[in-house]
């Protein structure tokens, strides 16, 4: 297999690309959405001229979407969101095979994964694509000279819109960016029936522990919260969701679900998994409560949502036990297992969502940068949430290719819908 040597890349191993070739078909099959737009697009070019610097989950699905933006006529490159995240037989084929920039090595430490963000950085961009929020914040600190030259960008995820929504309110971010996060095609199934599934893969994965019979503790109950407990639920745990939120605190508890306090569940819980884009959610003060044996996984974007600073500190020692799983020995002979580092469980020990879910939110991000090039002029430095006509267009899309029509309105409906004057 030869390589393109022009095309600039860190990775693992160029020798793994035809293993990644295999994996990108393989989710392009169940990305029919994605693979509409794609064709579109390059026919169409919209994309060209533009310099795209994309900070993602380097995974199969991940590879499609940049295979549709090169497409449509974008310069891109590529760097990981997460050093646990990237597949490095996909960063591999998307150098040899399509040759994209890409500087992502799964388990890369802190350096190494800054220096790729720089990277992705050097490209000069005009749009930037985020997950999480990273390179976003490195060009608006570190590498404020390029910030004139960018018109633009995207962000994937909860936890990169929370932070980009706090530099808006604080007058410090210097373009638009489109909350890829907040479509419901994204919240609505991504969040919900892809983390649900993927969360709970990563943890079987990692322990091959039986879940039905055990007390799973989900802390946070939005939508990665609701799948998490959903699907927990259905292979027989019995859940508790800890918030701090009323109403969806309350939500929970009319769906079946048990309420507790953060304090009370370390002492229920069997499995913990964190899902709130929140700090400390358990820490100091609960590791010394929980039972002996009990995992924790974290399926929000940073590893700040358990406290493992204080467990190492409570801990008279570590070891891995299996891959992805650490142990740790407390005083008094208990066992915390702690999974992918405290990363986002999904992806440090799965392979993140499934190709089926993503294939909408990578839809979402294609449709929004090419909403973003006909718009970007118009639009103040803030965070704008998906328009929705591509939000409906999408769930459109995704009906019709699972072969499901559904009735519009009638003409004497929609009046209907519009009027005041008819009533009892």
């Amino acid at each position: 297999m030869a390589t393109r040597p022009e095309v600039r890349r860190d990775i693992a191993d160029i020798g793994l690309a035809d293993a990644g070739a295999l994996r990108i078909e393989w989710a392009d099959r169940q990305m029919p959405v994605l693979a509409g737009i794609r064709e579109r697009l390059a026919g169409e070019r919209p994309f060209d001229g533009w310099r795209v610097s994309a900070c993602l989950h380097v995974t199969a699905e991940t590879a499609n979407l940049m295979r549709t933006l090169v497409a449509g006529g974008a310069d891109a490159v590529l760097c990981s969101s997460n050093p646990l995240s990237t597949q490095d037989d996909v960063a591999a084929s998307l150098v040899a095979h399509h040759g994209i920039p890409t500087y992502a090595i799964k388990g890369e430490d802190r350096d190494s994964y800054y220096s790729h963000i720089a990277a992705a950085l050097d490209h000069e961009p005009q749009v930037t694509m985020d997950d999480g929020a990273d390179l976003v914040t490195e060009l608006h600190t570190r590498r404020t000279e390029l910030l004139p030259n960018v018109v633009g960008g995207t962000e994937e995820t909860t936890t990169g819109v929370i932070r980009m929504r706090a530099m808006a309110a604080a007058g410090k971010l210097r373009y638009p960016v489109l909350a890829v996060n907040e479509a419901l095609t994204k919240h609505l199934f991504d969040n919900r029936y892809g983390t649900g599934q993927s969360a709970i893969d990563g943890i079987l994965r990692a322990t091959n522990v039986l879940i039905a019979g055990k007390q799973v503790v989900v802390g946070g109950y939005g939508w990665v919260g609701r799948g998490i407990a959903s699907r927990a639920a259905g292979m027989g745990g019995i859940v508790t969701v800890v918030e701090v939120d009323p109403l969806r605190a309350l939500e929970a508890a009319m769906d079946g679900f048990g309420v507790a306090t953060a304090d009370r569940a370390a002492e229920l819980g069997d499995i913990f998994i964190a899902a709130t884009g929140n700090l400390n959610v358990w820490g100091v003060a609960h590791f010394p409560k929980m039972r002996d044996g009990a995992i924790l996984a974290n399926a929000g974007h940073f590893n700040d949502e358990f406290e493992l600073g204080a467990l190492e500190e409570q801990a008279t020692s570590s070891r891995v036990v299996r891959p992805f799983t650490r142990e740790y020995l407390m005083a008094d002979g208990r066992r915390i297992y702690v999974l992918a580092d405290g990363r986002l469980v999904n992806l440090g020990a799965a392979e993140g969502h499934p190709a089926l879910v993503m294939d909408m939110s990578f839809a979402n991000q294609a449709l929004g940068l090419e909403w973003l090039r006909s718009h970007a002029t118009e639009l103040e430095p803030r965070v704008y949430d998906i328009p929705e006509p591509i939000d409906r267009e999408v769930a459109r899309l995704k009906l019709a290719s699972m072969g499901i029509e559904i009735d519009p309105l009638t003409a004497e409906q929609q009046a209907y819908s519009e009027s005041w004057e008819s009533g009892t």
